[in-house]
């Protein structure tokens, strides 16, 4: 494994970066926390601590909130970018939506750099379903979202976190842009269905326009820039475009991705649908 200093997980507090870091601090690795609580801490929205943490880094794994769909977060990719390869870091592992064309855009920085680099091109994650978003309505019993019959080939974050880790520490994955998806596409329902099977109760998928969909996040008194994310990421990146199986997971791994019902089992036996809770996570649907 590659030891020549310590690894930059931004983002380490959310879906796959903690899983990142658990696999490294498990390897007996250096890590550094990216997160806003850490110490020193990294904050997106305040450059003046990214030196910081910055400081005697290899490698960084790029995890950016909420999302690289947002507006100016490939300016601050760029900017981030610059200033990882001043401060002498080897390695950038980009996580990157599949379908966005902003995400692609923050892509092509960190191909540009001039640097070491891979790209983790990833589908919407199982763990949605248990950890973040969608885990209070499907133990509510409902799960109403703004998108219609349209497959999506869900991703284990288990398999992220495990190609990150690879890419981070072992060679033969320069250069590599990874479209990492499950290996089977399921729509809302079909995923929603296999859960509901799996936990013996019932729980619905709804199909929602997508302006009751926006007057119910408004209720809810989110901010106008995550609703529009949210609903740009439901009507227009959830069309069908990405419903194509890939495979960057056996590409990267050698092995085949984990299945949906691996994730349902997992979850199940783990308990996390069998009791009341609040949804955990601040990591993208990606």
């Amino acid at each position: 494994m590659n030891t020549q200093g310590t690894f930059l997980i931004l983002g380490a507090t959310g879906k796959t970066g903690r899983r990142i870091t658990q696999r490294l601090t498990a390897s007996e690795l250096p890590v550094r926390l990216g997160s806003r609580q850490a110490n020193p801490p990294f904050d997106w929205e305040n450059r003046s601590t990214w030196d910081a943490a910055l400081d005697g880094v290899h490698a960084v794994y790029i995890s950016y909130q909420p999302d690289l769909a947002v507006p100016g977060a490939v300016e601050t990719i760029q900017a981030f970018t610059d200033l990882a390869v001043q401060s002498g870091v080897g390695k950038l592992v980009l996580l990157s939506g599949r379908g966005e064309a902003e995400a692609e855009h923050a892509e092509r920085v960190i191909q540009n750099s001039g640097i070491d680099w891979t790209i983790l091109r990833s589908s919407w994650f199982f763990q949605n379903f248990s950890e973040a978003h969608f885990l209070q309505p499907i133990l509510q019993g409902e799960l109403a979202l703004p998108v219609g019959n349209i497959a999506e080939p869900f991703v284990d974050v288990e398999d992220i976190a495990e190609v990150a880790v690879q890419a981070l520490t072992q060679p033969g994955h320069s250069g590599q842009l990874y479209e990492l998806t499950g290996p089977r596409a399921l729509t809302f329902a079909d995923a929603v269905d296999e859960i509901a099977k799996g936990t013996g109760r019932d729980i619905r998928f709804v199909a929602v326009p997508p302006d009751a969909y926006r007057e119910a996040l408004e209720q809810e008194q989110l901010p106008a820039d995550l609703i529009a994310l949210v609903l740009y990421l439901f009507t227009t990146v959830l069309d069908g475009r990405n419903t194509p199986l890939s495979d960057g997971v056996q590409r990267a791994l050698g092995r085949p991705a984990r299945d949906f019902s691996d994730y349902v089992q997992r979850t199940l036996e783990a308990g996390v649908w069998a009791n009341e809770g609040s949804p955990t996570g601040t990591e993208s649907y990606f």
